[in-house]
């Protein structure tokens, strides 16, 4: 392959994986302690061209753009009050936990509500878990204090979709519970929408490349080599 045609579409690829991940980010702007996720890009590496009879370095050529691990920025977002009595903050580490089908899962959004059943669940209906692992029994008042929400400090934490995590607990942590309040998402709109644009502006400059290339090629293979009769 030619490689003007490789570190193109290989710039092209990282861009579509970092698009995809900034628009998960900015549709969850709103989400109350979503965290974002950020993508390093980096390069492959190089090749070293050498003369081949001598052996001697004539320079080098790239290999192309690829991704880094993608990881989470569990940067504490800002308290916003709500009012709401089933609406908890953590200011500060900490991660509060619910039952889900497939086992404890943890998370930063306090935005819970009540079942029929009358239980604290988080708002896709997974209890709430108390003090000891118990779920939480909202009384006739509609409220429930907040030292009755246990909260855990997690060390790695990884997303799980859902705005939950897993992770190992270690301990308790040393953020506080606020009622009636949540913690803003850590999504900055102006600043992802900014990035999308410049995401979106790579990849077409990757396509142009990659046409500009094609042509020359197309024109070698027809033109370069043809007998002119003079």
């Amino acid at each position: 392959m030619d490689a003007g045609l490789f570190l193109a579409a290989s710039g092209m690829v990282a861009e579509q994986a970092r698009q995809e991940q900034l628009s998960n980010d900015l549709a969850n702007a709103s989400t109350p302690g979503y965290k974002a996720d950020e993508a390093p890009q980096k390069s492959f590496g190089s090749i070293l061209m050498a003369n081949t009879e001598g052996g001697a370095a004539v320079g080098s050529i790239d290999q192309g753009v690829a991704l880094g691990k993608t990881f989470t920025d569990m940067t504490a977002g800002a308290t916003q009050e709500t009012g709401e009595p089933l609406d908890f903050a953590i200011e500060g580490s900490g991660f509060f936990a619910v039952r889900t089908a497939a086992g404890v899962r943890y998370t930063r959004d306090g935005q819970f509500m009540v079942s029929a059943k009358g239980i604290l669940t988080d708002t896709y209906g997974n209890p709430v878990l108390g003090t000891g692992g118990a779920e939480i029994k909202v009384p006739a008042s509609g409220t429930v204090p907040s030292t009755s929400l246990a909260t855990f400090e997690l060390t790695n934490p990884e997303k799980q979709g859902e705005n939950l995590f897993t992770g190992t607990v270690a301990g308790a942590p040393t953020g506080t519970v606020r009622q009636g309040a949540l913690e803003a998402s850590g999504v900055d709109a102006a600043k992802t929408m900014v990035e999308m644009i410049t995401a979106m502006r790579t990849f077409q400059s990757g396509q142009q490349s990659i046409q500009t290339i094609a042509s020359t090629l197309q024109d070698a293979t027809t033109q370069v080599g043809s007998v002119t009769n003079f």
